[in-house]
């Protein structure tokens, strides 16, 4: 059964994201974020995360929800780790940077959208396929697209982020060998971020797909207004009651 979300809902997921964004960033980052979420806003509302219904959130508005969720697993993750003794030297700014970035690349290019509706009822009715890749767009990686868009609008980011982002598909991603793969102690990553952000988007990733199976979905966060923090992990206990 496919998801479909109502008007109402898209907005509210909107909201939400732009909320993370305006709490967790500052100054020139800030501005650059505003600017290219601004640009990107209906279509990035409406982008699923997925094109495959048995995939993950391959419904309009399902990459917002996606990222939202990755976000708060990173949250989660990191505290995991932290109580059972890992050692956190990256910031929750730069968790959170990282995990609402980490699929950017899937709202496509600054013209075109990197998914565009099947029109074909075969494929979506037997292979589920609900969305194709859209071939007017130049071949680039989904995270390799990202980053470009994230220098287009000017954003800068740190060696964490950089290396959290660039590395949230894990081995899925065969580029990324080189960096989990090291042999030698100089070549193996100095910073946990990389794993915690992969194992926050196989959770997310899974949940999703668990649910839709089920036909169910993650709960609604509340709609009340909050007080603004700086805190990711406070945010988000405030938005989802997490």
């Amino acid at each position: 059964m496919l998801k479909e979300l109502t008007p109402e809902q898209l907005q509210h997921n909107w909201n939400n994201l732009r909320y993370l964004v305006d709490v967790n960033f500052s100054g020139d980052r800030l501005e650059g974020l505003n600017e290219m979420y601004d640009y990107f806003e209906e279509r990035m509302m409406f982008a699923p995360a997925s094109g495959k219904e048995h995939f993950h959130n391959a419904h309009a508005g399902g990459y917002v929800e996606h990222v939202i969720h990755v976000t708060l697993s990173a949250l989660k993750m990191k505290e995991v780790w932290e109580r059972s003794g890992a050692t956190i030297n990256f910031t929750d700014e730069e968790l959170v940077f990282a995990a609402l970035h980490h699929d950017l690349g899937k709202v496509g290019d600054l013209a075109e959208d990197y998914y565009t509706p099947n029109d074909s009822d075969w494929h979506r009715k037997n292979q589920g396929m609900i969305y194709r890749h859209n071939d007017k767009l130049e071949f680039m990686t989904v995270t390799d697209r990202a980053l470009w868009l994230l220098q287009h609008f000017g954003i800068k980011m740190t060696n964490n982020e950089y290396i959290g982002l660039r590395l949230t598909d894990g081995l899925y991603e065969e580029a990324n060998k080189s960096y989990y793969i090291g042999y030698m102690p100089h070549k193996q990553l100095r910073t946990n971020i990389a794993y915690v952000l992969h194992q926050a988007d196989m959770m997310a990733t899974h949940i999703e797909y668990d649910m839709w199976k089920r036909g169910d979905y993650m709960p609604k966060p509340k709609k009340e207004k909050v007080e603004q923090s700086n805190k990711a992990n406070k945010a988000f206990k405030e938005l989802f009651g997490e």
